[in-house]
């Protein structure tokens, strides 16, 4: 038997968001508004379409843009285990920690968060099973609600803008 009872399905809530030129990036709800209007209607049509409640964050297309051309991850050595990534702060008054900040505190890192610019907490982690719970700890470490996208991803909605 399948449940679906607060089942949230993003290409649906896209479709839904016509109005506001919505396009979905994979699965995880990550939408590109082409025509959002003013942010806090867009984000109470977004939260309607929503089966639960959650934290909503936004950022705008410039700062996208601004974040993907200043290519933050230049230069970053890379390998298969090693993925750049960005939170999109929901806050962007909480206080943030001092970084560099690598966890664990001590030994082999898991998570290196790098730097913070505009909405945006940046960082890489490894492809490792407590990376990803690591991962679960920023919203605390952020000083509150933020939201985590592959680096592809941030790059696949940087397409999107230009197009």
């Amino acid at each position: 038997m399948s449940g679906g009872n607060r089942r949230f399905r993003p290409s649906l809530a896209a479709r839904e968001l016509a109005a506001y030129g919505v396009v979905n990036i994979g699965a995880a709800g990550t939408f590109v508004a082409r025509t959002p209007g003013a942010t806090d209607r867009f984000r109470a049509a977004l939260a309607g379409k929503l089966p639960f409640a959650t934290e909503i964050a936004l950022c705008t297309g410039e700062e996208i843009l601004q974040l993907v051309h200043a290519d933050p991850f230049r230069g970053l050595a890379t390998a298969p285990d090693i993925v750049p990534f960005v939170s999109v702060r929901v806050n962007r008054a909480a206080n943030l920690p001092a970084l560099p900040r690598q966890l664990p505190a001590r030994g082999e890192w898991l998570l290196w968060l790098t730097g913070v610019t505009g909405p945006f907490v940046l960082g890489t982690y490894r492809r490792e099973r407590k990376a990803i719970g690591l991962l679960g700890q920023l919203d605390g470490i952020c000083g509150g609600a933020v939201t985590t996208r592959n680096w592809r991803t941030i790059l696949a909605v940087a397409r999107v803008l230009e197009r």
